[in-house]
């Protein structure tokens, strides 16, 4: 039987960590290379592409992309961990109306700059610092830029809880967000719950459970959970290849191309099968395509 190559958009439960989800794969899947295209905290549910055989090529171009969410924002008290998991700091009377939740948002979109929290897995001086929080060692992190392409709120669910989408870049760490918003406030905030909702080109409505998985891989079914790795490039137009040219591709050679400079797919004209990402680029007078990332059948 063929060795599994794709992409699987799971929707990951709650509890269950990043890595838990990719020894499960592991498992079902008999296949040994398998990764992840953006941790989700155990809390959090929502959209994990997961790479499969080849296709674990692609995952640092998924790890970039943009990311939504749908955060539960709960005001009037703070965690060590910034969420609902964590110990209890701080709590508050103060109350906020919808209007001044409202009226603090715009202060966080665009770029921003973000402390990691301690309970993270940013690393300082070589340690990670949810190692030295579990030592009870606190160091100063420095801020990191992100930028908040989206916020808004869609639901108001008690005098305390809120639902935001938030649509943000690599690295933003949302329980975070709903910390700053809660100091902005004045009552402090956290993260009460987290669904991913769509991870660079992935969306929930792609996205499968553990379950279905099992399911399919036990009755023969594996190769439909299996979607294409060139999913992850549809935003670049495609290049058809001569069989000629595709041979020398496969053996890392630049190729003369004439059109636009730009990032292109490039097919096998004579299999249609995807072979690389490739950037065309104007040397003098001629024009070169060049290898970026392959993915063909080795």
């Amino acid at each position: 039987m063929p060795k599994p190559n794709g992409i699987i958009v799971i929707d990951k439960p709650a509890d269950w960590t990043s890595h838990d989800v990719v020894a499960r794969l592991r498992r079902l899947l008999q296949e040994r290379r398998i990764g992840h295209g953006g941790t989700l905290d155990p809390l959090a549910t929502g959209v994990l592409p997961v790479f499969v055989g080849r296709a674990t090529r692609a995952v640092e171009f998924v790890m970039d992309g943009t990311k939504e969410y749908i955060a539960g924002l709960r005001l009037g008290l703070t965690t060590d961990t910034q969420d609902c998991t964590g110990t209890i700091l701080s709590t508050s009377q103060k109350t906020c109306q919808r209007a001044q939740l409202e009226a603090v948002l715009p202060a966080f979109r665009g770029p921003i700059l973000q402390i990691p929290p301690m309970y993270s897995a940013v690393k300082q001086n070589g340690k990670k610092l949810y190692e030295l929080a579990r030592k009870g060692k606190e160091v100063e992190s420095p801020p990191r830029p992100v930028v908040i392409h989206a916020l808004e709120m869609i639901e108001q669910c008690n005098t305390t809880d809120y639902l935001l989408r938030v649509v943000c870049s690599k690295g933003t760490y949302v329980r975070t967000l709903c910390h700053d918003i809660g100091q902005a406030l004045g009552c402090g905030g956290i993260l009460y719950s987290l669904r991913r909702t769509r991870s660079a080109c992935f969306s929930l409505q792609q996205a499968v459970t553990l379950a279905t998985v099992e399911q399919l891989v036990k009755e023969g079914r594996t190769a439909e959970l299996l979607l294409p790795v060139d999913q992850c490039f549809l935003a670049y137009p495609a290049l058809q290849l001569s069989p000629a040219l595709a041979k020398r591709c496969r053996n890392g050679a630049s190729v003369p191309l004439v059109g636009a400079p730009g990032i292109y797919r490039a097919y096998d004209a004579g299999t249609g099968e995807f072979l690389l990402l490739g950037r065309l680029e104007q040397q003098k007078s001629d024009s070169i395509f060049k290898p970026i990332k392959s993915f063909y059948e080795v």
